[in-house]
C-alpha cells in the first residue's frame, strides 16, 4: 500500500507519454526541445518546493499511500515524479490544444475560400 501514490503517478505519466507518442505532440515531435522544457520546468517547481519547505510553508505529512522515502526533509520521492507528470501533462495538453485550434482555423479558412 505504501507505493500506491508513486505507482499511480508512474502509470499516469506512462499514459501521457502514450498519448504523446500516438499524436506526436511533445517528446515525439521534438525530443531536444521537450527535454529542455521538461528539465527547466521540473527544476523550477523543485526550487519552488525547496523555498516553500525552507519557509515552513510545505510539509510532507503522513500519507499511508506514499512510500515514506524522502530526498530531503519534507521532500518525498513522489514530489519530483509528480512534478515530472505535471510538466509533461501540461505540455501534452498545450500542444494538443494548439494542434486542434490550428486545424479548426485551417478548416474555417478552407470553407471561406470555397463558400
Amino acid at each position: 500500500m505504501g507505493a500506491l501514490y508513486l505507482t499511480a503517478l508512474l502509470v499516469s505519466l506512462g499514459c501521457m507519454l502514450l498519448l504523446d507518442w500516438r499524436f506526436r505532440l511533445f517528446f515525439w515531435r521534438d525530443a531536444v526541445a521537450a527535454a529542455t522544457v521538461t528539465v527547466i520546468g521540473v527544476a523550477f517547481f523543485l526550487a519552488w518546493d525547496v523555498a516553500g519547505i525552507a519557509g515552513g510553508i510545505f510539509f510532507r505529512g503522513d500519507a499511508t499511500i506514499a512510500t515514506g522515502i524522502v530526498f530531503a526533509p519534507e521532500l518525498p520521492i513522489e514530489e519530483p515524479v509528480f512534478l515530472l507528470f505535471l510538466v509533461v501533462c501540461t505540455m501534452v495538453i498545450y500542444t494538443g490544444a494548439v494542434r486542434v485550434l490550428t486545424g479548426l482555423r485551417t478548416r474555417r479558412r478552407a470553407e471561406e475560400v470555397r463558400g
